[in-house]
């Protein structure tokens, strides 16, 4: 959901920084009785009056208290903190130099596994942030469905693209990998073709992130005007989208700028991304306050 490109590549996700266990703690009995309704909803469909489709049309059929989303989105939230992290932050750090494809390549090749894990968890952040998608526009709804409508698409945009993006990493690993590509092309030449991957790459994510940006402005509204979250969170993350908007935007246009505003212009996205990650992990939401703005 989640930043994250060269020049942002390393500095979003170096940010994003794992939560306390405490606060995993807190989010284990709601995380148990969400399992716990599941189940016995899927139990149902032993009955044979009652089939798969009738089952997904019975009203409330996943109607969870707002507290059980607030938590679900918490641990999706770290997770992808803590995968983003460790791939574009830590491994990326360890493995890709600067203006340097050689001595990236040789890093690479020097620690193919290392670099297969960064693979999977570039390839596994938006698969789970699809699932934070659904959780925001649970929680936010209630607020205003046009607007969360409005960020539940800037965020699907931003998704998109980010998705796309990971096929140019996985190229870069074809071209270092596959013996075929160095029978192919001389050693400079795989070189410079796994460069413009990372770079397309690198462009790719920009690009989503400033879509991610808008996301945040708009969710950051939508907290703020919610009664039942903190708005402080709401300005901090609006704060975060703020900072995605310059960052991304001078690293696609002012590149020798984005260099002198990081890593001090991506401090928001940590306060504010941070913030809403445990506020929804170790408080959740206010039900009472949830349920009347949702007319419950």
């Amino acid at each position: 959901m989640s930043g994250r490109a060269a020049p942002l590549r390393a500095g979003a996700a170096r940010w994003r920084r794992s939560s306390r266990t405490t606060a995993a703690r807190a989010c284990r009995p709601s995380l148990v009785a969400a399992a716990w309704t599941v189940w016995g909803r899927l139990r149902t469909l032993r009955r044979p009056e009652i089939g798969p489709h009738e089952f997904l049309m019975t009203p409330h059929a996943l109607d969870w208290s707002p507290q059980v989303y607030a938590r679900i989105g918490g641990l999706l939230y770290l997770v992808i903190i803590a995968f983003g992290f460790f791939a574009e932050g830590y491994v990326n750090s360890q493995l890709i130099v600067a203006g340097d494809p050689a001595a990236t390549a040789n890093n690479i090749a020097a620690a193919p596994l290392l670099w297969r894990i960064s693979l999977a968890g570039n390839l596994l952040v938006p698969v789970l942030a699809v699932g934070l998608l659904v959780v925001e526009y649970v929680l936010l709804k209630p607020v205003s469905r046009p607007l969360v409508l409005l960020a539940v698409f800037f965020n699907l945009v931003s998704l998109a693209v980010e998705a796309v993006s990971k096929i140019n990493l996985l190229e870069m690993h074809a071209l270092l990998s596959d013996p075929v590509y160095a029978q192919a092309f001389a050693a400079p030449q795989l070189q410079a073709l796994a460069r413009f991957a990372l770079e397309s790459h690198d462009i790719a994510w920009n690009i989503a992130l400033l879509f991610f940006g808008f996301t945040c402005l708009v969710n950051g509204y939508l907290i703020f005007k919610s009664g039942y979250l903190p708005k402080a969170v709401g300005l901090l993350l609006q704060a975060a989208g703020l900072s995605y908007l310059v960052a991304c935007t001078t690293a696609l246009l002012l590149p020798a700028l984005a260099n002198a505003l990081l890593p001090g212009i991506l401090l928001p996205v940590l306060v504010g991304e941070a913030s809403f990650c445990l506020w929804l992990l170790i408080k959740g939401v206010d039900v009472v306050q949830w349920k009347a703005r949702a007319g419950q």
